[in-house]
């Protein structure tokens, strides 16, 4: 049995020994406070989630992260109904029906992915619809409904001078798309990276248009529910002082983030070419902290960040999935990007490539 002694009858010495031992604890030693983080495997935006869990940098703000994740941005969005995740990255398309749907609010954007979502042909037949874009009226296209998948497509549709109405879409998950491409049953299809990678390299399929090459550009966004943001706002600033400490660490320390990525992306079942992991580097510009201010900056008029969100719900309107173009103003918000550029500690945290 363990004798107590009293604080009155121990020296100074064993006091200062007793301080020093409470101050050295690891943050695993320490309470950390639960946070529910949801996403999509095997996703480029999605990463630093995964190099923040491997190099502990949650703990070291006091966070530990409870992971769920999801195949598109729809069933993520709908989860959210039940509490069952507080903050997470998904589609700019999912974000703004998460906010008409459950009030979400949108507190940054993942990266650029304009290049990562597009239309891709079979290999047999590509030449002739790349030639000939015309001649994909009549034709069926395989996509993922209300995604940045289908976002992209329309906006090359739409490009080509081609309407929703002159082509048959049916709605299927991505790796129902690849293995119906694959298998020679739909011949266009509508993928994100690194689907898209894996059909090019397994199946010889072929992009004949992304969302870049058709003017849209396709953030993807950081999100929090509504009221856990109310409630939680130290938590949410947290958050994103991780994430994006996972984007200066990964663009400082390429070779390894590479080898980070392959890891995070077999894990999540997708196995693709060092060439197309750094095409994912190369084509997707992320954001660090001052460039996401800026975005998000209200100054004048809209934002840069509200002008690409609404042009998003104007798609959606257009499809149906929501009645009417919610106000940039209504969901996105820049307060807690600016809690973490006003808090040092944060800021530094976030900052930091090492």
């Amino acid at each position: 049995m363990t004798r107590t002694i009293p604080f009155a009858q121990r020296g100074r010495r064993a006091v200062l020994a007793l301080a020093a031992a409470a101050v050295a604890l690891p943050a695993a030693a320490q309470n950390l406070t639960e946070i529910k983080v949801s996403y999509q495997p095997a996703l480029y935006w999605a990463l630093p989630f995964f190099v923040a869990t491997e190099k502990n940098w949650w703990a070291e703000l006091g966070l530990k992260p409870v992971f769920s994740t999801f195949p598109a941005g729809v069933p993520q969005i709908a989860a959210s109904a039940s509490k069952s995740w507080d903050v997470g990255g998904t589609g700019g398309v999912p974000a703004v029906l998460g906010h008409v749907r459950f009030g979400l609010k949108t507190i940054g954007v993942t990266n650029d992915e304009s290049a990562g979502n597009a239309l891709l042909a079979r290999k047999d037949v590509a030449d002739k619809f790349a030639k000939d874009p015309g001649s994909i009226k009549g034709q069926t296209i395989v996509l993922t409904a209300n995604s940045t998948g289908d976002y992209a497509v329309q906006s090359c549709l739409k490009r080509w001078g081609i309407a929703k109405a002159d082509v048959t879409i049916k709605n299927m998950g991505q790796a129902e798309i690849i293995s119906a491409m694959s298998s020679n049953n739909a011949d266009l299809g509508g993928l994100w990276a690194p689907n898209i990678y894996t059909l090019e390299e397994k199946a010889g399929a072929r992009v004949l248009c992304s969302g870049k090459e058709g003017g849209a550009f396709v953030p993807g966004a950081l999100i929090v529910r509504g009221d856990y943001a109310k409630e939680n706002p130290e938590n949410v600033a947290k958050f994103l002082a991780v994430y994006l400490r996972g984007w200066s660490w990964a663009n400082a320390n390429k070779a390894e983030a590479l080898a980070m990525m392959k890891k995070f992306y077999e894990q999540g079942g997708v196995s693709i070419s060092e060439a197309s992991m750094r095409k994912e580097f190369d084509t997707r510009p992320t954001f660090n902290l001052e460039q996401q201010i800026a975005n998000m900056n209200r100054a004048g008029a809209g934002s840069r960040v509200d002008g690409w969100f609404s042009n998003m719900g104007e798609f959606m309107k257009g499809t149906g999935a929501i009645p009417a173009v919610p106000a940039a103003s209504e969901y996105i918000t820049d307060e807690f990007m600016k809690r973490v550029a006003a808090d040092p500690k944060l800021r530094d945290f976030a900052n930091r490539s090492n």
